[in-house]
């Protein structure tokens, strides 16, 4: 049997949730937030943030690994720095996301919905 919605406790259940209580549906990588527009939003960043620091971490790794490998070949040492380099900036421009956007879609510009 299918389950559809999350209890309380967000285990999968079958039961219809009372009217108004619907709150979280239930999928393959958990319960998602479905009550509110903010509750869904945050889930996903979460999610997102989550998915794109574990790139930039792979990507972190296989570069020291391509600078620790490159056994004085220049070229190979100037890859794995311009991938550090680009891991580490696009791993930062992810942390500072939700900042920026914050900062000039929220306070400066104002609008509406953020």
């Amino acid at each position: 049997m299918l389950a559809y919605y999350c209890d309380s406790y967000g285990n999968p259940t079958t039961a219809t949730p009372a009217p108004g209580q619907l709150g979280r549906i239930y999928t393959a990588i958990g319960c998602i937030p479905v009550s509110s527009q903010n509750d869904f939003l945050a889930f996903v960043l979460k999610w997102a943030l989550g998915i794109g620091g574990g790139i930039a971490m792979i990507l972190i790794i296989f570069a020291g690994f391509l600078i620790m490998t490159s056994g004085g070949d220049k070229q190979k040492l100037q890859a794995g720095k311009e991938l550090l380099t680009a891991a580490v900036s696009g791993l930062l421009l992810i942390i500072f996301s939700v900042f920026i956007l914050d900062l000039f879609g929220i306070r400066i510009l104002r609008i509406p919905g953020l």
